[in-house]
């Protein structure tokens, strides 16, 4: 009876095994399919670290100020101080401008298209179109190194970028949300949980 037992008790023990295996394959498939922003925010994962990874491109089109085909630049690319300022008033002006889904004018911008309409109009560059386009470019940043010009880049569904702004200092960034072009603080709850990385375009040094 003893041996018998024994028998009926093992399926029971490898059904119990075999379950127990797939559900530690199904979290890990989860955690892996999940955005890294899951990652990050449960087991501290380094956000930044995921997209350094990532093969950047170090060269950027540019009309030239003589007009013409466009001509490669390497990044960053080094601009004048006059037209870093120039950028942030640009910003200002803009302000308030509203939302438009595909919008790269002041008609309504959404978040990449007023990255690309500011970029070209103050520094002649040809950016890509996407959010998740421009956070390849340049060289990375990290948080605490951030400087006026950089771009900050976000994860609002946890799966990929798909938010990008323009820091401006003091730990503000200006971006086209869904209330219209406006400044945000870095460090608001919102922000600071779906943050992913930064890059460097531009450069004064």
């Amino acid at each position: 009876m003893k041996q018998r037992a024994r028998i009926i008790a093992l399926p029971v023990w490898v059904t119990s095994c075999r379950t127990l295996l797939l559900f530690t394959a199904a979290v890990w498939i989860l955690f892996s399919s999940t955005g890294c922003q899951t990652l990050r925010r449960g087991s501290g994962y380094d956000q930044e670290s995921k997209y350094s990874l990532k093969k950047r491109k170090s060269y950027i089109s540019c009309i030239p100020d003589a007009g013409g085909l466009p001509v490669t630049r390497s990044l960053p690319l080094k601009v004048s101080e006059r037209s870093l300022k120039h950028l942030f008033s640009s910003i200002e002006d803009h302000l308030g401008v509203r939302y438009r889904p595909g919008g790269t004018t002041p008609d309504g911008f959404d978040c990449s298209g007023f990255v690309q309409y500011l970029y070209k109009n103050n520094f002649r560059m040809l950016l890509p179109r996407t959010s998740g386009e421009l956070a390849v470019l340049g060289t990375m940043v990290k948080k605490p190194q951030l400087q006026p010009g950089d771009l900050v880049f976000f994860s609002i569904d946890g799966n990929k970028i798909d938010h990008v702004g323009i820091y401006i200092g003091e730990k503000s960034f200006a971006h086209a949300a869904t209330g219209g072009v406006k400044v945000n603080n870095i460090d608001e709850h919102y922000f600071f949980s779906r943050y992913a990385c930064a890059a460097r375009l531009i450069t004064t040094d």
